[in-house]
């Protein structure tokens, strides 16, 4: 992955493309909320947190096919 630069600053992708999976998880879970979903789910934290690290690779997926060779 190479740097993305903002600014005249270098950001590393995997910060951006983790703000951006960060951002979606949000709105997720409260729609997941929203919806009563967390009823089913033993341990919360732990659920949004396999759910930030999924968004995350997909996120860094999808980059990879659009911005890739």
């Amino acid at each position: 992955m190479a740097d993305i630069g903002i600014g005249g600053v270098f950001v590393p992708a995997l910060l951006i493309w983790a703000v951006i999976a960060l951002l979606v998880s949000l709105l997720l879970r409260r729609l997941l909320a929203a919806f009563g979903f967390y009823r089913f789910v033993w341990h919360r934290a732990l659920f949004d947190l396999a759910l930030t690290v999924i968004l995350l690779g997909g996120t860094v997926e999808v980059a990879s096919r659009v911005f890739g060779p």
